[in-house]
């Protein structure tokens, strides 16, 4: 991989890991796109690690509080009930599904996952289910209604994003939408709970650099660099956006690229593999 490569690839990360579009899908059809070979998942997983800085930085005064709430609650259990006690907890038993689910399937995630018909099909359906959570939520519930029942439930719908496609922010925004919360509050959870699960994915995936056909360590660490950049900036405009915005421009553009996606299939423009 070219240094250019690894800034444009880094900049899709930094722009789709927070946006509900599926940074992984973008990160298998741009190169598809333009001819460039596929970085594969552990590159993918690795360069995530400069968004999740992102998000660290961004939201590093809620992180500390719910950090020291939650060492606080176990030295005094009565301090559970706090509101960033919980936050910790919920956070903790969300990010065990997609770690369980994450290690079953390893293999079928780094090949067959990674079809371009596939993540046609998921880029569609996830944004009807998005465009049906739109329709249906009540958008009354905020972070404080946050309970271990809908923690829980988002932690689920977060382990669907381990399929290209499918997008972290996307399923776990509708789940929070079909659970009641608004926009905010249920992409507020969202990006506080990529953290563990993005990070762990991420150290994991460090020793495969560079084996075999690996992409190497350069260009992965400028597109890490580069997506910690694009996506600081990204959460800020996202988070202002839908104060006064629903997701509905997501859904249409995830529907117009997942139709795109299958007429260059069926075309044999791109290759799905």
């Amino acid at each position: 991989m070219s240094i250019f490569e690894a800034v444009v690839l880094g900049i899709v990360q930094g722009l789709t890991e927070f946006l509900p579009i599926s940074s992984s899908g973008h990160l298998r059809i741009v190169p598809a796109l333009v001819g460039w070979d596929d970085p594969g998942a552990s590159f993918t997983a690795v360069i995530q690690l400069g968004t999740m800085a992102a998000v660290v930085i961004y939201f590093w005064s809620d992180l500390w509080r719910i950090v020291r709430a939650w060492f606080g609650s176990l030295r005094h259990p009565e301090r559970r009930a706090d509101l960033d006690a919980r936050m910790g907890w919920y956070l903790i038993a969300a990010t065990i599904p997609i770690g369980v689910f994450g290690l079953a399937f390893a293999d079928q995630i780094e090949s067959g996952a990674r079809d371009l018909r596939l993540i046609a099909g998921t880029l569609i359906v996830l944004g009807l289910v998005l465009l049906l959570a739109e329709k249906v939520s009540t958008r009354t519930r905020t972070l404080e209604d946050v309970d271990s029942r809908s923690g829980v439930a988002i932690g689920l719908a977060q382990a669907l994003a381990l399929v290209p496609g499918v997008s972290r922010s996307g399923a776990t925004i509708s789940a929070g939408l079909f659970l009641g919360f608004t926009h905010e509050a249920a992409a507020r959870f969202s990006f506080l709970l990529s953290i563990p699960a993005v990070v762990l994915s991420g150290l994991f995936s460090l020793k495969d650099l560079g084996a075999g056909d690996g992409v190497g360590l350069a260009p992965t660490v400028v597109a890490t660099v580069v997506s910690f950049v694009v996506g600081y900036g990204a959460i800020a405009w996202l988070l202002r956006w839908l104060t006064s915005h629903s997701t509905v421009v997501f859904v249409v553009y995830r529907l117009a690229l997942g139709l795109l996606l299958i007429v260059l299939l069926a075309t044999n423009v791109v290759e799905p593999r």
